[in-house]
Protein backbone atom coordinates (compact mmCIF):
# COMPACT_ATOMS: atom_id res chain seq x y z
CA UNK A 1 0.00 0.00 0.00
CA UNK A 2 1.29 3.47 -0.90
CA UNK A 3 1.59 5.94 1.98
CA UNK A 4 -0.57 9.03 1.58
CA UNK A 5 1.25 12.08 0.29
CA UNK A 6 1.51 14.78 2.90
CA UNK A 7 2.91 18.25 2.86
CA UNK A 8 5.48 19.34 5.45
CA UNK A 9 2.72 21.33 7.13
CA UNK A 10 0.49 18.25 7.33
CA UNK A 11 3.33 16.22 8.84
CA UNK A 12 3.69 18.85 11.57
CA UNK A 13 -0.02 19.34 12.21
CA UNK A 14 -0.91 15.64 12.30
CA UNK A 15 0.77 15.01 15.64
CA UNK A 16 -0.39 18.39 16.95
CA UNK A 17 -3.99 17.52 16.10
CA UNK A 18 -3.72 14.49 18.36
CA UNK A 19 -3.72 16.98 21.25
CA UNK A 20 -7.26 18.02 20.35
CA UNK A 21 -10.16 16.96 22.50
CA UNK A 22 -13.57 16.48 20.90
CA UNK A 23 -14.58 19.87 22.31
CA UNK A 24 -11.54 21.69 20.95
CA UNK A 25 -11.93 19.91 17.59
CA UNK A 26 -15.49 21.26 17.38
CA UNK A 27 -14.19 24.76 18.07
CA UNK A 28 -11.54 24.42 15.37
CA UNK A 29 -14.25 23.39 12.89
CA UNK A 30 -16.37 26.42 13.80
CA UNK A 31 -13.48 28.85 13.30
CA UNK A 32 -14.25 31.68 10.89
CA UNK A 33 -12.40 34.83 9.98
CA UNK A 34 -13.85 38.12 11.13
CA UNK A 35 -15.56 40.29 8.51
CA UNK A 36 -12.74 42.85 8.33
CA UNK A 37 -10.12 40.18 7.65
CA UNK A 38 -12.34 38.50 5.05
CA UNK A 39 -12.84 41.84 3.32
CA UNK A 40 -9.10 42.56 3.34
CA UNK A 41 -8.30 39.17 1.83
CA UNK A 42 -10.99 39.74 -0.80
CA UNK A 43 -9.50 43.11 -1.77
CA UNK A 44 -6.02 41.61 -1.97
CA UNK A 45 -7.32 38.67 -4.04
CA UNK A 46 -9.00 41.07 -6.47
CA UNK A 47 -5.81 43.08 -6.82
CA UNK A 48 -3.80 39.87 -7.27
CA UNK A 49 -6.13 38.72 -10.04
CA UNK A 50 -5.67 42.08 -11.75
CA UNK A 51 -1.88 41.93 -11.34
CA UNK A 52 -1.87 45.08 -9.20
CA UNK A 53 -0.35 43.92 -5.91
CA UNK A 54 2.63 45.80 -4.56
CA UNK A 55 5.42 43.68 -3.07
CA UNK A 56 4.14 44.52 0.42
CA UNK A 57 0.58 43.51 -0.51
CA UNK A 58 1.84 40.30 -2.15
CA UNK A 59 3.67 39.36 1.05
CA UNK A 60 0.57 40.13 3.12
CA UNK A 61 -1.66 38.12 0.78
CA UNK A 62 0.68 35.14 0.81
CA UNK A 63 0.73 35.23 4.61
CA UNK A 64 -3.07 35.04 4.63
CA UNK A 65 -3.01 32.16 2.13
CA UNK A 66 -0.45 30.25 4.18
CA UNK A 67 -2.37 30.85 7.40
CA UNK A 68 -5.60 29.61 5.83
CA UNK A 69 -3.76 26.51 4.56
CA UNK A 70 -2.72 25.91 8.17
CA UNK A 71 -6.30 26.34 9.38
CA UNK A 72 -7.67 24.09 6.63
CA UNK A 73 -5.28 21.28 7.45
CA UNK A 74 -6.00 21.59 11.17
CA UNK A 75 -9.74 21.55 10.45
CA UNK A 76 -9.29 18.39 8.40
CA UNK A 77 -7.46 16.77 11.28
CA UNK A 78 -10.19 17.89 13.69
CA UNK A 79 -12.83 16.40 11.38
CA UNK A 80 -10.96 13.06 11.31
CA UNK A 81 -10.76 13.02 15.10
CA UNK A 82 -14.50 13.61 15.42
CA UNK A 83 -15.25 10.93 12.84
CA UNK A 84 -13.12 8.44 14.78
CA UNK A 85 -14.94 9.40 17.99
CA UNK A 86 -18.33 8.93 16.32
CA UNK A 87 -17.33 5.50 14.98
CA UNK A 88 -16.60 4.19 18.48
Amino acid sequence: MVAPVTTPLESILGPLAECLTPESAERVLRFQLDADTQARIGRLADRANEGLLSEEERAEYLTYVEAMDFVGILQGQARKLLQRQAAR
